[in-house]
């Protein structure tokens, strides 16, 4: 059974991941949370959006935080669940998340750091982990910042076509990361104004205040980001429909000067018997000659157009 816990006087933290039938099993019997909760607590459940459950015994709670998969190149939300009692805090996730793993393990095996985060209420544990996740994605979103720069600037090196996927990506990573964030803001609102005994301390509202700043911080950021790579599309669009234009151009006005010439030819290929200057002596040089001219002479009007 995939259940660990650790203990304080006030406290207790039991670490759900990968929850399958034994573990809600021992979450119904151990704690009689209601089965709409434990139903969205398996692993093979995906919530779309973040929630907030106030039962008579117990606070459910739902968020999506990102994580980076390299391999995908993709940020992706993943899911944990709360349940608080007035001593218990059980979190059930698929160990997803970096910094909520690196947690637990810090104070299972430091006793000072056990000591430090669970020596008050679970509410205040729930901030100690809510605020290390939202403290995690500040780093995804300077990486991003640093790949629309790095963006910017192979544009405007002369890589515009190599960029579209790049910035493709960067904008799908954009608004994953905003799906994932945009709810979080209302349920910390949520849980500072709810009135139950699992926040029972004023100053903890505080505490919760701090995490709905850094969740504006966050969106104002993604905000920006969104903006600036829109922007960057619509530059790197331009810059590539200018360079195709340019070549389409330069096609058409290669084409036009060597109708003429093909017409020409082709006039003085026809077998006929009176064709002027077949016979002549020079009649091949005097043929190429007129050619050259017409050529020199399109692309001379054409220069004194500014078409080229």
């Amino acid at each position: 059974m995939s259940i660990e816990t650790i203990k304080t006087d006030k406290v207790t933290w039991l670490n759900v991941t990968h929850a399958g039938k034994k573990e809600i099993d021992y979450l119904a019997k151990n704690f009689k949370f209601h089965p709409l909760d434990l139903k969205d607590s398996y692993a093979s459940s995906y919530a779309q959006r973040p929630k907030i459950d106030a039962q008579p015994d117990y606070l459910f709670l739902i968020f999506l935080f990102p994580y980076y998969s390299r391999k995908k190149r993709e940020i992706i939300a993943a899911e944990i669940d709360f349940f608080i009692t007035p001593t218990h805090l059980a979190m059930v996730h698929n160990e997803e998340l970096a910094p909520l793993i690196n947690f637990f393990n810090t104070c299972k095996i430091n006793p000072l750091e056990k000591d430090k985060y669970m020596a008050e209420s679970p509410a205040k544990l729930l901030y100690e982990i809510l605020n290390r996740l939202e403290m995690e994605c500040f780093p995804m979103l300077d990486h991003i910042s640093i790949d629309i720069k790095n963006i910017e600037n192979k544009i405007f090196a002369g890589y515009e076509k190599q960029m579209l996927r790049e910035i493709l990506i960067i904008k799908r990573n954009i608004v994953n990361f905003r799906k994932t964030m945009q709810a979080h803001k209302n349920i910390i609102e949520h849980i500072i104004k709810i009135n139950s005994p699992y926040f029972p301390q004023e100053h903890l509202r505080d505490y919760y205040r701090d995490l709905i700043d850094h969740t504006k911080n966050i969106w104002d950021i993604l905000e920006n980001q969104r903006q600036t790579i829109d922007a960057m599309e619509d530059t790197n669009s331009a810059l590539v429909g200018f360079k195709t234009n340019d070549i389409i151009k330069i096609l058409t006005i290669f084409s036009v000067i060597v109708f003429p010439l093909t017409l020409f030819a082709s006039i003085f290929g026809m077998n006929t018997v009176n064709t002027p200057l077949i016979g002549n002596q020079f009649d091949f040089w005097i043929i190429i000659s007129i050619m050259f001219i017409t050529s020199i002479t399109m692309l001379i009007f054409f220069r004194k157009k500014k078409w080229l």
